[in-house]
């Protein structure tokens, strides 16, 4: 294995209190009732656009009339608190300083918006971890369509069996499978760990130095 791609929330970052957060401030404007933080770990996953449909079915807007407010609110609020309260899971950082060291190249796909992405990768974890990070934009579709895998691993000069995609959800179970690389799932996110065996994944990690081991067996 010559390459590592992680999905960020629930995978390299906790960061489900910004997100809710930011939906509650986003409703509150609305004036549309909050959604509790379990809720949102449900909803999250798919993007901001079915994060924002998802909590509007919730409140109640079967139809999604809405919408386009709640997506011109929610982008402005969360450009503004994207960071907030978010940390890395324990034992992450070590980690990513183990794989760096092993010569792995290292990258972020997330279905989070692209600047925010890049945003929250540098002020978690500085400049020199990653070697790119890609966040959701127009010019790729969002997980789980293989496209941003592979645009990934063209990048890093790395073929899709020397690649590992690690993530928390049935989302990244999916795009692992589609882009034909091996998939890792990791338990401590926001998917239990029967959503993730029902979901097809074959191999999960209940700590970031296991996924070190398996590199370490796999080079």
């Amino acid at each position: 294995m010559r390459g590592c791609i992680f999905d960020l929330d629930g995978t390299l970052t906790n960061t489900l209190e910004s997100l809710t957060c930011s939906v509650n401030l986003t409703l509150k404007e609305m004036d549309l009732p909050p959604i509790t933080m379990d809720q949102c770990r449900s909803f999250v996953g798919d993007g901001a656009r079915k994060l924002i449909e998802r909590t509007l079915e919730a409140c109640g807007d079967a139809h999604l009339s809405r919408l386009e407010e709640g997506m011109e609110i929610y982008g402005r609020i969360f450009h503004d608190n994207c960071t907030y309260h978010v940390t890395p899971y324990d034992g992450i950082r070590e980690m990513l300083n183990d794989l760096k060291e092993m010569g792995i190249r290292l990258a972020v796909l997330s279905n989070k918006p692209h600047g925010q992405t890049v945003d929250v990768v540098r002020q978690i974890f500085g400049e020199g971890i990653f070697d790119f990070v890609q966040g959701q934009s127009g010019e790729l579709p969002r997980k789980p369509d293989p496209a941003g895998v592979l645009y990934l691993l063209d990048k890093m000069g790395v073929g899709k069996d020397d690649c590992v995609y690690v993530g928390d959800s049935e989302v990244d179970v999916a795009t692992a499978r589609a882009a034909g690389v091996t998939g890792v799932a990791v338990t401590w996110g926001f998917r239990s760990r029967r959503i993730l065996e029902e979901a097809g994944a074959r191999r999960l990690i209940s700590h970031p130095g296991e996924l070190t081991e398996f590199l370490k067996e796999n080079r």
